[in-house]
């Protein structure tokens, strides 16, 4: 679900109010926890976390218009989301990421290519997640991306 809020704020308001807690909780474990660098914006209807152009001038390969995503939350209607593009393109961190979750939660993890999902908003392990957004530096996610858009290049 895609918010039409042009600020975090007008977001997390637009919410229900069990939705709001938990979305702010994860902005502020994010906004502690995120290196020096990334800029919050919305992004996508979602709340985003993006390398600005002043930092990456080429912007994302699909929209160079638009700053390189990193991570986005989202409330969807049957689940918290949580997308981190370092998980996506690090095999090191997605293996991480894995072995660490049922240290903090006792369900399944339930995860697509970059998608946390959570489900159940009373086990979201937000102290992971903080650990999770403290793992990439805006340089190291610059590099990442590099590497991987251009090795899909001929």
């Amino acid at each position: 679900m895609q918010s039409k809020a042009t600020t975090p704020e007008q977001y997390i308001n637009e919410l229900p109010d069990d939705r709001k807690e938990v979305i702010q909780k994860l902005r502020q474990t994010i906004l502690e926890n995120l290196p020096k660098g990334f800029t919050e914006q919305m992004s996508y209807g979602m709340l985003g976390y993006v390398v600005p152009h002043n930092l990456y001038p080429s912007g994302y390969h699909c929209n160079p218009e638009l700053p390189l995503p990193f991570i986005n939350v989202a409330s969807q209607k049957n689940f918290v989301a949580l997308y981190h593009s370092g998980i996506y393109a690090s095999e090191p961190l997605y293996d991480w990421f894995v072995t660490e979750y049922p240290k903090y939660v006792k369900t399944k993890l339930d995860m697509g290519k970059s998608c946390i999902r959570f489900k159940n908003m009373d086990t979201i392990p937000y102290g992971l997640i903080g650990e999770l957004c403290s793992k990439m530096s805006v340089e190291d996610w610059i590099s990442l991306y590099e590497k991987n858009t251009k090795k899909s290049k001929p």
